[in-house]
């Protein structure tokens, strides 16, 4: 397992996890802990947010929002497409509409603006490659692929971020943790 990356959901949103070190997010950490190097190619603009995450985010189909489309890599292998959805606002008072966020990524500049997420769902599900997706992670198109949909919610109970991440196959172990009582 150790040739795998672990995404551990018990650890990886915790701010000491996020920022440790120089760490740029919890991908950054996930990958130096293997000591591998972590290597994110980042594009922001201003786009219209899918339905389905709109519908998430409790904004009409076609608002814009920031997005910031990951490329993230292990050493020189490709292992994850994240493709970030933040509402303008949020986007704005946390100022992560720039490639580099800064240490921690950005959900610490998110909670210094005052939109700390209190409380993340991920739903995991596999989904046939897209050909632009099976051209990037060297799969052929219509392979099944994981893809985790993941909801960051303040206190309130407000989405301020969605993120879709397609992974890399036989990159990763997924561990999720659940409190029984």
């Amino acid at each position: 397992m150790s040739d795998k990356i672990l995404r551990d959901s018990s650890t990886r949103y915790l701010r000491a996890r996020r920022e440790e070190g120089t760490s740029r997010g919890a991908f950054d950490t996930e990958i130096r802990k293997l000591g591998s190097t972590p290597r994110v190619e980042t594009a922001v603009e201003r786009d219209a947010a899918p339905e389905a995450v709109a519908a998430i985010l409790g904004v009409e189909a076609g608002t814009e929002t920031a997005t910031r489309k990951r490329k993230m890599f292990r050493d020189d292998r490709l292992v994850q497409l994240a493709d970030s959805y933040i509402p303008l606002d949020v986007a704005e008072a946390a100022g992560i509409e720039q490639p580099d966020p800064g240490r921690g990524g950005i959900i610490s500049r998110m909670a210094e603006a005052g939109f700390e997420q209190t409380e993340v769902t991920e739903e995991i599900q596999q989904h046939p490659a897209s050909a632009a997706e099976a051209e990037a992670l060297g799969v052929e198109t219509g392979a099944l692929l994981l893809r985790i949909i993941h909801v960051g919610r303040t206190v309130e109970g407000r989405a301020v971020e969605v993120t879709v991440h397609t992974l890399a196959s036989g990159a990763w172990v997924l561990r999720y943790s659940v409190p029984t009582n």
